[in-house]
């Protein structure tokens, strides 16, 4: 099917400009009066990687109410799983709007075919979330530098805060995740996010601060993000 056949009729008709997901997600209660054990408040960079359980290892992030969260890493780091298990806020993530449309289109389109109108309907989306106010958890792919610019713009504007989650997956490890959703990224664009990351990563320890704009920063591996049980956004 050519790429003109695929139409903007297309994009409301498959995947409507839906709100932000609401809280809470799937098997996240609501929060408890008592916060759980191993909360983290972060503030300026934290650098969780490699840290053993019962060792600084948290297994639970809070954010003050009403600020936003942007989670980044390579596609296949695990940011979708991480937000759908541990996120009790709305939430905006890609990925969400990629299953919509596969799950409406002819299993034979080729995802490069609707892949525009999917970041179409996934910037619509956060557009209006944002402006909305409220906490919210965004899914950013670390590739498009401006998008999160945006965001910090929007929210000081607003007067939030935004902070930053980098899940640091290495290479195989993300690919071994692509594999087991079964979407696969291509070798050019699987080489701009692995690009994109290094630059973050290599910023964040050559200044020991956030990236510019952002409250907080805090990196986790794999081990770490599996530890997190929830991510929740509170009263100061």
């Amino acid at each position: 099917m050519a790429d003109a056949q695929v139409s903007r009729t297309v994009l409301d008709r498959v995947a409507p400009d839906r709100p932000a997901v609401p809280a809470p997600r799937a098997g996240c209660p609501e929060v408890a009066a008592e916060p759980a054990a191993g909360v983290l408040r972060p503030r300026g960079l934290q650098d969780l990687r490699h840290t053993r359980p019962g060792r600084g290892r948290p297994t639970a992030l809070h954010y003050p109410a009403g600020d936003l969260l942007v989670v980044s890493g390579l596609p296949g780091s695990g940011k979708s799983t991480l937000m759908r298990r541990c996120v009790r806020a709305p939430l905006v993530d890609s990925q969400l709007v990629r299953e919509e449309y596969a799950a409406r289109l002819p299993s034979w389109l080729p995802y490069a075919v609707y892949r525009p109108l999917v970041r179409i309907a996934h910037y619509r989306r956060l557009r209006r979330a944002v402006r909305a106010g409220g906490p919210l958890t965004v899914h950013d792919c670390g590739a498009v530098p401006y998008v999160r610019q945006w965001l910090v713009r929007e929210a000081e504007r607003q007067g939030r805060r935004v902070h930053l989650v980098l899940l640091d997956a290495t290479a195989e490890e993300a690919r071994d995740g692509q594999r087991a959703r079964g979407q696969s990224v291509s070798v050019y664009a699987f080489a701009r996010h692995r690009e994109a990351a290094r630059r973050l990563r290599s910023r964040l320890a050559g200044t020991g601060r956030p990236p510019a704009g952002c409250a907080s920063a805090v990196v986790l591996d794999r081990a770490g993000a599996r530890a997190l049980r929830e991510i929740v956004f509170v009263a100061s």
